[in-house]
């Protein structure tokens, strides 16, 4: 893929380039392969979105290279994922994506009241109605909002300050690495390969090259695949959510490149030790792994911790 932008076909909703973005953000996270098919119904599961915004994102990908289309086969990846440099889209007031980033920052900023209504939100984005209702609808999907009763919208508690940081890291110190004590627990080895590249492909310069937005996929793609190894999707569903809401802090931080390389590491022995079957030491060094980066990231207490190096 060039890294200069091809033009836009005319008359594209600012949702679409969004869209788009996010189905390039997949393609270089499964690794897909150049002729790799693309289905609507996969992207759409994979992005929550309906048909029509994947159908027009993928014919704005077209115009870019991204992916080809053949008569009556759909779309197929046209360019090799490490190719691709993160696709440029236009930064439109009334993106749907901007207006999300855009009410969460305000809201982790304390800019935003508990509650709010679809007119103030309107009023203060210069948004429409229909916009402010998606993105809503949206958040409320991903666990930061909720519809009060009659009219009005009420945002969750975010990780918008360090206390509640360090109980996102807390609680994911109690369900994966008894995840992968579970009976039956079995990790998708193929997708723990996925997992590995890209690790090893952050390693070997993605730390430098990358976006900071998506130093954070690679570690998540990772701990929800362990999670879902215990083929429980409670704890699965628990662990999606607060990674989203983790994504919201994230994107706000300047990333700590030491500390991404760290994490790295320690992701590549975690891997080793459950491509070897040893569950109980991977459980062991799971929970020293995130009890190491809660205390860099949200500070420590006073638990005593073993270092997560020592496998």
């Amino acid at each position: 893929m060039a890294n200069k932008k091809s033009p836009a076909p005319e008359n594209v909703s600012p949702l679409v380039p969004a869209t788009a973005a996010r189905i390039v953000d997949i393609i270089r996270r499964e690794a897909f392969p150049v002729g790799q098919r693309l289905t609507e119904q996969q992207l759409c599961d994979a992005l929550a979105v309906s048909r029509s915004p994947v159908r027009k994102a993928l014919q704005y990908l077209e115009s870019t290279g991204v992916v080809k289309s053949e008569l009556n086969k759909g779309f197929r990846v046209a360019a090799a994922p490490e190719k691709m440099v993160s696709l440029a889209v236009p930064e439109a007031a009334d993106s749907d994506e901007a207006l999300y980033t855009s009410i969460a920052d305000d809201r982790l900023a304390n800019t935003l009241a508990t509650e709010i209504a679809e007119t103030e939100l309107m009023q203060r984005y210069a948004a429409t109605r229909l916009q402010v209702q998606r993105v809503l609808n949206r958040m409320s999907r991903d666990g930061i909002v909720e519809r009060k009763p009659g009219r009005g919208w009420a945002f969750q508690p975010l990780f918008n300050t360090p206390e509640a940081y360090r109980e996102s890291y807390r609680f994911r110190m109690i369900i994966e690495p008894a995840a992968i004590l579970e009976p039956g627990y079995q990790v998708d080895m193929a997708e723990l390969e996925k997992c590995y590249r890209e690790q090893l492909e952050l390693l070997s310069g993605g730390i430098e090259k990358w976006p900071r937005s998506e130093l954070f996929w690679p570690g998540v793609h990772l701990h929800e695949t362990i999670v879902a190894g215990a083929n429980n999707r409670l704890m699965l569903d628990a662990l999606r959510k607060v990674n989203q809401l983790r994504r919201l802090v994230e994107h706000r931080k300047k990333a700590n490149k030491a500390q991404v390389r760290e994490q790295c590491e320690e992701h590549l022995i975690l891997i080793d030790l459950l491509r070897r079957g040893e569950r109980v030491e991977a459980s062991r060094f799971l929970r020293d792994h995130l009890d190491g980066a809660r205390k860099r990231k949200a500070g420590g207490d006073t638990e005593a911790s073993t270092s997560a190096k020592r496998a």
